[in-house]
């Protein structure tokens, strides 16, 4: 992964939306221990104060929970928070912004959905 520094996004999200795909992606378990905030700077060349940030966010979220002495911990429910999350605030507010570009385009709703249809059919494709 390559982290953006255009300003966009803060690096510390960036780290911690890295963190949650690769739980999403059956990377990380729970109980299973995550990279340190010292890996996580070595990795993306970034500095472990931004990494712990990242990682502390997600423990704030409950996402990660910490053992002192020993790391950051995926938390039995952090799939199903992070699902939850994605859906009810990044998608969401994804769809949000295609449907205003789509209301200025004039694309009818079944024009969109048909595109939406498409697309997904074509990411369905590639994971083959």
């Amino acid at each position: 992964m390559h982290l953006l520094s255009d300003g966009t996004k803060p690096i510390y999200v960036q780290i911690a939306e890295w963190i949650e795909t690769e739980i999403l992606n059956g990377n990380f378990q729970p109980n299973d221990k995550v990279y340190s905030q010292y890996k996580l700077a070595e990795i993306f060349t970034i500095n472990p104060a931004t990494a712990a940030k990242g990682l502390n966010l997600l423990s704030d979220e409950k996402i990660l929970y910490s053992k002192r002495g020993l790391g950051k911990f995926v938390t039995q429910e952090a799939r199903q928070l992070i699902l939850s999350k994605r859906k009810n605030h990044t998608l969401r507010k994804l769809l949000d912004e295609v449907a205003l570009e789509a209301t200025r385009l004039q694309v009818k709703e079944e024009e969109l959905q048909d595109m939406l249809r498409e697309s997904v059919q074509k990411i369905k494709g590639e994971a083959k």
